[in-house]
């Protein structure tokens, strides 16, 4: 079959053409411009490229050097290891779909890619929350830091992060998995299409427990640790003069603007569009979702970068292990 001209409201994009070219049921394939596919496909490399770098020097830092064996680092390494699993399984089929518009790889492996994506996005996000609630404890409640933090309730949070990430892929979304919804969505059941649409219950569930719950969670303990970190350089400036408390004040707004702005511009908007999809049917033009989309993936390009090598002793490990000095080599404080 012949390829037929597409033109957008903004401008013509590029041609129609099948995904299937003798499938009298194929879903219709838009296909850019080249020079369009060859800056997506670099841009979307990246992400994919720090993902899985950064994360693996994470977890590489974390499981040979003997001073990141803490109970703490243990969610760092929860969040990575989620992290790299996006990068490396997540988002490469997402890549293609997202250049090619269509799905080559089968309706099974479009659920449990649907499945994953919900797993290990869950995980992330459950482990950011975590993360959380172990530096409240170690800024604001410094004296039972180590009562609260110990080897087994981080063992506990891992578990649960893991659990609940588990449940929500492969029980609410495989099993419940739906390829139509409503009577809209009907050109979602060709062949080549990947839908990730599920009803309004499952959308919201997956949604509040994803991303709504660790927001609240986030904010409220991040809030909390910003009074208590200025409250403390309050008391530094009443002894040591005025210039400490603007300094301490700086970094602590910028450290918490960096670790609460890159969660909440990565992921709010694609699930508030999510829920918008699902409640009130609305849907934009499919670049809008495939945008947002990848915008939500970059926060686990962007863990490792606020996360941990925001932190001096990771930037000595990683100056260390890409100088090639050894793995075993001593870290000084």
């Amino acid at each position: 079959m012949g390829s037929v001209d597409y033109q957008s409201q903004n401008g013509e994009l590029g041609n129609i053409s099948f995904c299937y070219q003798n499938n009298l049921n194929s879903c219709q394939k838009l296909i850019y411009p080249l020079p369009m596919r060859i800056v997506t496909y670099f841009v979307i490399s990246i992400i994919v490229f720090i993902a899985l770098f950064g994360n693996l020097l994470v977890i590489t830092i974390i499981v040979h050097h003997k001073q990141f064996h803490s109970p703490t680092n243990y969610l760092v390494l929860s969040l990575a290891v989620a992290d790299l699993l996006v990068g490396g399984v997540v988002m490469p089929p997402r890549m293609i779909y997202t250049v090619e518009t269509c799905w080559y790889l089968g309706t099974l492996f479009c659920k449990i890619h649907t499945s994953l994506d919900t797993t290990m996005c869950t995980a992330s996000l459950l482990n950011l929350a975590f993360i959380s609630v172990d530096r409240y404890y170690a800024v604001c409640h410094p004296l039972l830091y180590h009562k609260k933090m110990t080897p087994f309730s981080i063992s506990l949070m891992i578990t649960a992060c893991w659990s609940i990430s588990f449940l929500l892929g492969f029980l609410l979304i495989f099993l419940h998995y739906q390829t139509q919804v409503y009577d809209h969505y009907d050109d979602v059941n060709c062949e080549g299409s990947c839908p990730v649409f599920v009803g309004p219950t499952v959308t919201l569930t997956v949604s509040v427990i994803s991303l709504y719950f660790p927001t609240v969670v986030m904010l409220s303990l991040y809030l909390k640790i910003f009074l208590v970190a200025k409250r403390q350089s309050h008391s530094i400036h009443t002894s040591r003069g005025k210039g400490t408390i603007t300094k301490a004040q700086r970094k602590a707004t910028r450290t918490l603007a960096m670790i609460m702005g890159a969660f909440l511009v990565s992921w709010a908007p694609f699930c508030i569009y999510i829920n918008i999809i699902s409640y009130l049917g609305v849907i934009g033009p499919p670049q809008l979702f495939e945008v947002l989309g990848w915008i939500a993936y970059s926060n686990s390009a962007c863990n490792p970068l606020v996360y941990t090598f925001f932190y001096p002793l990771f930037r000595k490990a990683l100056r260390i292990i890409l100088c090639g000095k050894g793995l075993g080599a001593t870290l000084q404080q």
